[in-house]
């Protein structure tokens, strides 16, 4: 299999064959990326295609001083921060985080996306870079332009933070037991 890279120097050499291949590779990480930072598939989809016609107009000027998928997310990251500059801009902010990219989400899966909105900002990033864009931590580090250390103690923090927010939660919800209190709640969480 070609590296992203080599496919990158032959897109940037004329080959569309090359484009292509980094097209299939990254069409879906890329659309996750934005669909778990942003309301609405259709925009999500949009951002995406947004992505690689930076990366089509930058083809003259890209280096391959860092690895392919760190450029992309790169390009990703300002993406959103554009986006999310525009939605402040034309919406008041409610302070809420968007719904998951799961069709009819188990409980569980609520929760998580309940607790990552309840981190703070730069935490959550790094946590969602890390576990949904399986990037190292040196990719992170690169994009964000901080030190790997601080990735490390910033991802060790947020980690902490969400197994709180979710023990608390789980702790709230009866459900959540191992035996429900009484039998009326037995049949109520089997209800659900």
């Amino acid at each position: 299999m070609t590296s992203d890279e080599v496919l990158m120097l032959e897109f940037q050499g004329g080959s569309r064959a090359a484009f292509e291949e980094l097209f299939a590779r990254y069409h879906e990480p890329l659309y996750g990326f934005f669909r778990r930072r942003l309301d609405g598939s259709e925009r999500a989809e949009d951002l995406a295609q947004e992505t690689f016609l930076a990366v089509i107009r930058a083809n003259s000027r890209y280096e391959p001083r860092a690895l392919v998928r760190t450029y992309l997310y790169g390009i990703a990251l300002k993406l959103v921060a554009a986006e999310r500059r525009k939605q402040a801009r034309d919406v008041p902010p409610t302070g809420s985080v968007p719904d998951p990219a799961i069709d009819e989400a188990p409980d569980v899966a609520l929760w998580v996306q309940q607790a990552l909105g309840k981190l703070d900002p730069s935490e959550r990033e790094i946590v969602m870079l890390r576990e949904y864009e399986q990037l190292s931590y040196s990719e992170i580090a690169e994009l964000l332009r901080i030190p790997v250390n601080t990735v490390r103690s910033r991802l060790f923090r947020a980690r902490l933070a969400l197994k709180g927010h979710l023990e608390s939660r789980a702790g709230s919800d009866p459900c959540s037991r191992t035996r429900p209190a009484s039998r009326a709640q037995d049949e109520a969480c089997h209800d659900k």
